[in-house]
Formats: C-alpha cells, sequence, structure tokens
C-alpha cells in the first residue's frame, strides 16, 4: 500500500503518513472489531449507497459463488471448508459469498458471507428473511419487488415463504428434466420475442437465431405458476454439434472395446468389466449412459444408438424454463428479467478476475479477517459499478481504470502564488469524459480544476 500511495497524487489531496499504511496496522484497526460490527458496516455503507439513488429496486438478483482459499487442513474455521469449487480448485477450502442486486443497476442490496460446503438453496432458506428485510429497506412503500434466483435455490420452504410475504414475486428457473413434456416441445409452438436482441437480430439478417418462447401455467409447489419455456436456436446447434462430437468418442471408444472384448484381452473378459469403462465413459463426457445400447452374446459383444433416446436429447436441447407468480407480467418481461441475471454472474466474474477486485485466492487464515477481506471486495465491486454508472454506463470499468492510471500530472507553483496548481497531459476522450462525470474540468487545456 505503502508503495503504492508513493506513485499516485493522492498524498497531495489527501495527507497520509506512509509509515503508516502497513499490514500490521491495518489489521491492528480490524481486529477490534467482532463479526457482528463486520456484518453492520456493510449494511450501513450499502444504505448510503442507497440513499442517493433517485429509484429504488423494482426486481432483485440473488445467487451465490465461492472463493478458494490456501487455509490448511488443521487450521480451525467454520467458514473455510471443502466442497464443490466453481473454480475448479476442489482439493482446496472455500469460503461462499451470497450477493443480491438491484436488477437495472447491477448495485449491491445486501451480501452474506457463509461455509463454502452449504447447498443453496439451504443459504437461501437462512437468509430469505434477510433478503426480504434489505429489498423492503430500500423499496418504496407499497411497492411490488420481484426476487430473481436459480433453479439451485428452489424448494417448497422457500416458494411458500416467498409466497406468504405481500407485494414480493419471483421468477427462477427450472430443470428441463423435471418437466420433459415442456422441455420436448416441437418448435413450431414458440414464437419470437419482441425484444431488443431479438430486433437487433432481424436487422442484421439472423431472423432465424431469434430467441423464441412459449407461454402457459402449471400446479409446481402447490399453486399455479406461469410458466415460459424458451428457445434458443443458436444454442441448440451449439449443444447439437457437441453432441455429435461425443457420440463419435463413444463410438471409437466403444469399437475398441468391442475388439478388446472379443479377443478375450487382459481385464476385458466380463461384460462387467466392459460395462463400468462404458458408464464411465459416460460421466466424464456428460452424457447419457443410454445413448448406446450394449449386448453381449455367445461371447461377443455388440453396440448400437439408441435412436429415441437421443432423439429426446436433441429435442430438449436450446430450452429453458422459467417458472413465476408475475401472472400480469407480459412474456417478453418475464424472460427480460430472467436474462439479466447475466448481470449477477458478470460481478463475479469481476470479483474473481486478476485486476482491481481480484478476491481469489484468500490467504486469510481466521474467519474475522476473511470477512473483512470479503466486505472490502464488496466496497469494491459496489465504487467500480458506481464509476461505470457516473460515466454514462458504455465503458467497463476496468477499461476506465486502465485509461486513467495513463493519465499523468505535474504540481505547478507560479511566482506570487500561496497554492500549486495542477498541469495534466492532454487527456483522451475517455480520459475527459471521466474528469468531467467526478466533477473536475480541464481549464486553459491543462489545468485541473472542480466543476463548481
Amino acid at each position: 500500500m505503502e508503495d503504492w500511495y508513493k506513485t499516485t497524487a493522492i498524498q497531495h489531496i489527501r495527507a497520509v503518513d506512509l509509515s503508516q499504511l502497513s499490514s500490521e496496522r491495518y489489521w491492528e484497526k480490524w481486529e477490534r472489531l467482532s463479526a457482528t460490527q463486520i456484518e453492520q458496516i456493510g449494511k450501513r455503507l450499502l444504505q448510503i449507497l442507497w440513499a442517493g439513488r433517485d429509484q429504488s429496486p423494482h426486481s432483485v438478483l440473488f445467487d451465490t459463488t465461492n472463493y478458494y482459499t490456501y487455509m490448511g487442513s488443521k487450521t480451525e474455521s467454520e467458514l473455510a471448508v471443502r466442497g464443490h469449487n466453481k473454480s475448479g480448485k476442489h482439493h482446496l477450502r472455500q469460503v461462499g459469498l451470497g450477493l443480491l442486486l438491484d436488477c437495472a443497476s447491477a448495485l449491491p442490496l445486501y451480501y452474506t458471507t457463509y461455509p463454502g460446503n452449504l447447498h443453496d438453496s439451504a443459504l437461501f432458506d437462512q437468509v430469505l428473511d434477510e433478503v426480504f428485510g434489505a429489498i423492503m429497506g430500500f423499496a418504496e412503500a407499497d411497492r411490488e419487488v420481484t426476487v430473481v434466483f436459480d433453479k439451485g435455490m428452489n424448494s417448497k420452504e422457500n416458494l411458500a415463504l416467498i409466497d406468504s410475504r405481500q407485494q414480493t414475486h419471483f421468477i427462477t428457473t427450472y430443470s428441463t428434466y423435471f418437466a420433459e413434456h415442456l422441455a420436448r416441445l416441437s418448435a413450431k409452438y414458440f414464437d419470437p420475442l419482441d425484444i431488443a436482441k431479438n430486433r437487433q437480430l432481424l436487422a442484421d439478417g439472423k431472423q432465424g437465431d431469434r430467441l423464441c418462447a412459449f407461454r402457459t401455467t402449471e400446479t409446481l409447489w402447490r399453486r399455479e405458476r406461469t410458466v415460459v419455456v424458451t428457445f434458443n436456436p443458436v444454442t441448440m446447434r451449439k449443444k447439437l454439434y457437441d453432441l455429435t462430437r461425443k457420440l463419435e468418442r463413444l463410438r471409437a471408444e466403444l469399437m475398441e472395446y468391442r475388439r478388446k472384448y472379443n479377443h478375450k484381452e487382459r481385464n476385458w473378459q466380463t461384460a462387467k468389466e466392459v460395462v463400468t469403462r462404458y458408464r464411465k465413459l459416460c460421466d466424464q463426457l456428460y452424457i447419457s449412459r443410454k445413448c448406446y445400447r450394449l449386448r453381449f452374446e455367445n461371447g461377443t459383444m455388440s453396440f448400437r444408438k439408441d435412436a429415441a433416446e437421443i432423439g429426446a436429447i436433441e429435442a430438449m436441447m436450446g430450452k429453458n424454463i422459467i417458472v413465476t407468480d408475475n401472472h400480469n407480467w407480459t412474456t417478453e418481461e418475464i424472460v427480460s428479467a430472467c436474462l439479466d441475471r447475466y448481470r449477477i454472474e458478470q460481478q463475479f466474474r469481476v470479483s474473481k478476475a486478476s485486476c482491481h477486485v481480484q478476491v481469489n485466492p484468500i490467504f486469510h487464515w481466521t474467519d474475522d479477517k476473511i470477512r473483512c477481506h470479503l466486505l472490502t471486495c464488496v466496497i469494491a465491486l459496489a465504487c467500480l459499478r458506481l464509476l461505470e454508472i457516473k460515466t454514462g454506463d458504455k465503458h467497463t470499468a476496468k477499461s476506465i481504470m486502465e485509461q486513467m492510471e495513463k493519465l499523468n500530472c505535474v504540481l505547478c507553483w507560479q511566482p506570487n502564488t500561496k497554492m500549486p496548481q495542477v498541469y495534466i497531459e492532454d487527456p483522451t476522450d475517455l480520459q475527459t469524459q471521466v474528469l468531467a462525470s467526478l466533477g473536475y474540468q480541464i481549464k486553459d487545456g491543462w489545468v485541473l480544476q472542480t466543476s463548481a
């Protein structure tokens, strides 16, 4: 921190004792706080953030992710435990983060840290009251709010709790394997949606790539729900290509299996050994074991494709099922709200990137330090998102930060003046835009002054 501070002009704006910018002093301050106090700081900061916003939330997004740590196996911790890591670091202990964002602005409303092996639905059940509290705390009185979340958080208890609350609605996804009668609908039942993405595809002459939808009602979780099945032709083609490639891989491997079994090579002499290897290969390829049918008769092996199984898989490709209790919303509004989940996924990607926020990896060895680390990272995400909004939401925070790092300046004292002036090099259009949005103007071509 000290070395970085010396390379910036912050010292001339907010002078500090550089010798105090050490990790020892940093943790000496934070270790005075309990877990409850750290949580209160986070809530208060978000309240201050939303106090200056013109518009209260109408739709909110909730999702979770996890971050791996290098904490030793014998180190005591309630947060850092082993589980399914979304970065593929399954051998390391991990910490979970739940985040609630406003759909329109992608600014955080609430966050929570939790043990890394806790299932999404169990976490959602634990924090649902707090989520509702955050929503009601920021939303206008008597305004209906919709919570958008993923199918991993679906459970009877969670949906029943949402149903019991007035002015609160939900939009979630639903597994196609639990509603195959909908997922296998023919493409003739789907109509193109009137959304911005489809209008652009139509203008580009790609009308065959437009997102389509079919709307109906189903009784789910003991109530009638509006169900929208979407069909994406582009996703279907990608999945079909992937399936074809996997089937060719299976066929090539099965031909080798057949040769070894028919020649009674070592460890290939029984049907059980062949079937075990085949099932393991299918699991590795994430493909149904029923795509090929294996037969063993008179000491020889044969196999063939199961056309019905492959046809059923192909029929479900590109389909996605959305469930909501917003019966009065149009199909376009429901689908658009569900597609907005990319906003929270994008924030998670920013948090795991190698610049600016960089939650991963967590090197801390106590739960309090981990909570402090995640709090500062959530604050950083909020600040970067605010920067994007203030500059017109046309550039990413990463590109803005990279551009501003290249803007150099000097301090000059003119004769008979008491205070120095800040002279900067010729800024680019983006740098000028950022300075203006933050309340600064460039006078006489090189002097930086506040707009006021």
